[in-house]
């Protein structure tokens, strides 16, 4: 890759693009070629850069100088300023205000390390994602080059046993143990999936991955693939992201022009290649074996488990399936060592967790930090506190599949083990920051209304028991229930986990348990009271029948 002095980027995002972006992009290319900088001076566009307050942005490094909102009739001062006489363009620089999921250097503090550690995102928005040149000046495909040919497969699995990583799509399985059990199944013939599917509601944490490093992807796949035995990967990417996908098939394409997919991957006898699979936007299709029945080309319906897919996934062989912030994790601990990995989050869920951050406080979009953290943390530290000052009541995490959080629980360390050892769950990582304004009957509702329309009917608990239970809450919110309805809610939501026959049923009663068990006085006052005490719920005496 050849040296340039400075490295321009210009933000992609859908929000800025409407903006007028392409045509910056565009001035910007003219005036280089104008002032003969064109070869001194790297540009590209970048993605979501978190800051949507003064877009297109234009982003100068080394300086790390943004600009913004910048008009193509800008353009022509902001490169004779900065980038041909040296000077800042003052009057072009966004409003001093912190980039939302920038790297905030806060103290440490005993117990906790609230600050943000960039492990997974530290090359978003500082490359271009379509460049695996600048990729691999940052460390790129080096962990790839460690595993093929200083480590065997065996040690590669051994040394994310040993780092700890866990599932980061809400199981919070060890990451190393499933790998363990797909090196060791019998067949020639292995896959693995990259789990892309990424249709929590309000979450785009992968999003940001797939668009702003894909590349990482790309290498953990490959390195993923060498480990288990497998010779193909496919990544079943949302339909909606079309911008990932065109990033994807990019970065595939360049690393079969490096030779790192194909045949004899750094002249051994490994040889793997990588397909992309785009979903057709069925929710249900996140849960892994309705994904493998998608790429097979059925109906996106759940299999019965047992067999899992580690023995009886991809027609039928051995198959591993990880989510995209998983597999993330999985260059930089082999690049750095499980040791260093284990220095990061706590002892029994090591690592960072990427958030997205939604709802009632005054600053929304990704972070990554600590697993550990506290939600108090997280809402004081990059929420900026409560919107309007008012008063935290719940927080939902994880899309619809989480758990509505109390602000008793609010000081709960978020790591798997704390969290289900106080009867909540972590989820994919969305947080949906609620103050006393909202309904807890209302939330509830909306989130088994998703489930019903979400359902793939296949089976009677999940077809008959959302549509049942949306009709409970939603007499509930009109005044017309009683308290019987609770124990039949309650009796409910242990049938949908009990006899639902993949995930997106046996989670859906998670919320009615939450509401029933942290906000029951909240209800009662809905059916006893006929009152909606947040002012919410209309009242209006009508029943709901299926």
């Amino acid at each position: 890759m050849k040296a340039v002095r400075s490295m321009v980027l210009v933000s992609s995002d859908p929000q800025s693009m409407n903006q007028g972006a392409q045509l910056v992009f565009d001035r910007l290319q003219q005036e280089l070629k104008a002032f003969g900088l064109e070869s001194e001076i790297s540009l590209s566009m970048v993605g979501d850069v978190g800051r949507h307050d003064a877009v297109p942005m234009v982003i100068v490094y080394p300086e790390a100088v943004i600009y913004g909102p910048v008009k193509p009739d800008d353009v022509h001062f902001l490169v004779e300023e900065h980038l041909y006489k040296g000077r800042l363009a003052t009057s072009l620089q966004a409003p001093a205000k912190e980039l939302t999921g920038r790297i905030a250097w806060l103290s440490a503090r005993r117990g906790t390390l609230p600050a943000e550690q960039r492990v997974l995102l530290r090359r978003v928005g500082v490359i271009d994602p379509n460049s695996i040149e600048e990729y691999i000046v940052h460390d790129g495909y080096a962990a790839l080059g460690k595993a093929l040919t200083e480590m065997t497969p065996e040690q590669v699995i051994a040394e994310i046993e040993k780092s700890g990583l866990r599932g980061r799509g809400g199981a919070g399985f060890p990451t190393g143990t499933k790998w363990k059990f797909v090196s060791k199944a019998a067949g020639a013939r292995k896959y693995v999936i990259m789990n892309a599917d990424e249709s929590e509601p309000g979450t785009f944490k992968d999003r940001l991955l797939l668009e702003g490093d894909p590349h990482s992807l790309i290498e953990a796949l490959i390195i993923a693939g060498y480990a288990v035995g497998a010779q193909e990967a496919y990544i079943y990417v949302r339909g909606e992201y079309m911008l990932a996908q065109e990033r994807l098939r990019t970065a595939i394409q360049q690393a079969h022009e490096m030779g790192f997919l194909g045949e004899n991957i750094f002249g051994t006898n490994f040889s793997y290649d990588i397909h992309i699979h785009s979903g057709a936007g069925a929710y249900i299709c996140g849960e892994e074996t309705a994904l493998i029945e998608s790429i097979e080309g059925k109906r996106g319906e759940p299999r019965p488990r047992p067999p899992y897919p580690t023995t009886n996934g991809l027609w039928n062989k051995p198959t591993l399936v990880n989510n995209v912030e998983t597999l993330a994790n999985i260059p930089p601990i082999l690049h750095n060592g499980a040791a260093w990995y284990r220095t990061l989050g706590t002892p029994s869920s090591p690592g960072t967790k990427v958030y997205t951050i939604l709802g009632n406080v005054n600053a929304t979009g990704l972070i990554e930090v600590p697993m550990g953290i506290t939600l108090r943390e997280v809402i004081a530290i990059y929420g900026k506190g409560m919107r309007n000052g008012a008063t935290f009541k719940m927080a939902q995490t994880g899309g619809s599949s989480g758990s509505i959080i109390p602000a008793s629980l609010q000081d709960t360390p978020m790591d798997f083990d704390s969290f289900n050892k106080a009867g909540v769950s972590l989820g994919s990582g969305a947080l949906l920051i609620c103050d006393d304004n909202n309904c807890v009957v209302d939330l509830a509702k909306v989130l088994l209304n998703f489930f019903r329309e979400e359902s793939c009917g296949k089976c009677n608990p999940c077809r008959i028991g959302n549509q049942r239970g949306f009709q409970i809450l939603s007499n509930i919110a009109e005044g017309v229930a009683v308290l019987k309805d609770l124990d039949d809610l309650e009796l409910l939501a242990e049938n949908l986990y009990q006899l639902s026959n993949c995930g997106l049923g046996q989670t859906a009663g998670a919320p009615i348990k939450d509401v029933l068990k942290y906000f029951r006085a909240e209800v009662e006052a809905h059916i006893r009271l006929k009152v909606c005490p947040s002012g919410v719920c209309p009242m209006s005496g009508k029943k709901y029948h299926i």
